[in-house]
């Protein structure tokens, strides 16, 4: 008879690739991906590495893992974000902001998981994420397009054009750095003033929106 695992098992598993991931966000946070390695991850966890293995047969499948995790996070931090808002152009201005607060309060972790250098096949690993931030905004884009509230665009371009924006603008080596939270809450409310900017609004209606929109903590950005 095939053995079963029972509903505490099945928990504790889980819980045990929670425990896991975490101990590589914390990481990546530090050191960015290059700090995520499966020794330094199970001595972060408290476990062995060959528990680890268990798990994630590969640092590949690990990375995958630590990037799924922050990508459903972030994208429903975004969602719930501009579903509160009152109008289409709310949500959009509300999706931005909300996305740009996040990843500058936790800099290198937003960095290592959408855009830090790596080799080729984790770098492909991490594409879903920059996809579905373009396509959440994208479609924010064009229900402001289709009731007329922005001009007529190609949004499946100027949706990650946004998104590249912000991430060198807030995220990237050129990108400056900031040791309060006034400026860092300043630099999340001009990014997200010269996204909307780009999508064609004029400057008086985009500045009314961002400063309607209501964010979260921006904390002092950790580095890159």
């Amino acid at each position: 008879m095939p053995y079963r695992r029972t509903a505490n098992v099945v928990r504790r598993m889980a819980e045990r690739e929670r425990s896991i991931i975490d101990a590589a966000q914390k990481l990546a946070a530090e050191g960015g991906m290059a700090a995520v390695q499966i020794a330094a991850v199970a001595d972060r966890a408290g476990i062995a590495a060959g528990t680890v293995y268990r798990y994630f047969p590969s640092k590949n499948d690990l990375v995958a893992a630590l990037t799924n995790s922050v990508a459903e996070r972030e994208l429903a931090a975004m969602r719930a974000a501009a579903n509160a808002a009152p109008g289409p152009l709310s949500a959009l201005a509300a999706a931005i902001a909300t996305f740009a607060a996040r990843a500058l309060a936790e800099r290198r972790l937003s960095w290592a998981v959408i855009a830090e250098p790596v080799d080729a096949e984790v770098d492909a690993l991490r594409l879903d994420f920059r996809q579905s931030l373009a396509a959440e905004l994208q479609d924010r884009i064009n229900i402001a397009v289709a009731r007329k509230l922005l001009p007529e665009q190609d949004a499946r371009m100027t949706a990650p054009a946004v998104v590249g924006a912000l991430m060198e603008g807030l995220l990237g080596p050129l990108a400056p750095t900031y040791d309060a939270e006034g400026p860092a809450r300043e630099a999340v409310q001009n990014a997200a003033l010269l996204s909307l900017r780009a999508l064609g609004l004029f400057d008086a209606h985009a500045k009314g929106l961002v400063a309607q929109t209501i964010l979260p903590p921006a904390n002092v950005a950790q580095g890159k």
